[in-house]
């Protein structure tokens, strides 16, 4: 699944979603929400034909595929980071696989952002102060 309608790249994240079946939409929709809530500041954008939250860089992905959904953490330290209470999740490298049946719960989602966001704001400063 990419995630746009007839191969055509959604053009915004609301497209995107509007294109996969309702059950990921649903669980989608929820996990865009905590992204949101966990850093306010976040640019949505399509990237990679997939939606895309920057702040001071890259922080998360998501997309829909046929029998699950991923969640992209651009970061293998945090994925790293919160790999105990990812264990019920299947994990392939920064990448968490979840499906409507066992979607990931806001609130871990929303740790893994705020975790993102504090990664990048540390990678800035450091390279300001160089």
């Amino acid at each position: 699944m990419t995630g746009a309608k007839k191969g055509i790249p959604a053009r915004d994240v609301g497209a995107y979603l509007s294109s996969v079946p309702h059950d990921q939409w649903m669980i989608l929709e929820q996990l865009r929400r905590a992204i949101k809530a966990a850093a306010p500041n976040v640019e949505e954008v399509i990237s990679y034909r997939i939606p895309t939250y920057k702040y001071r860089g890259p922080l998360v992905h998501f997309m829909a595929h046929k029998d699950y959904c991923s969640f992209i953490v651009a970061s293998k330290a945090v994925v790293e980071g919160f790999k105990t209470v990812l264990a019920d999740y299947d994990i392939s490298g920064t990448t968490i696989h979840f499906t409507p049946e066992h979607p990931l719960p806001a609130a871990l989602v929303k740790k893994i952002v705020k975790a993102r966001v504090k990664e990048n704001e540390l990678r800035i400063n450091k390279n300001e102060r160089r």
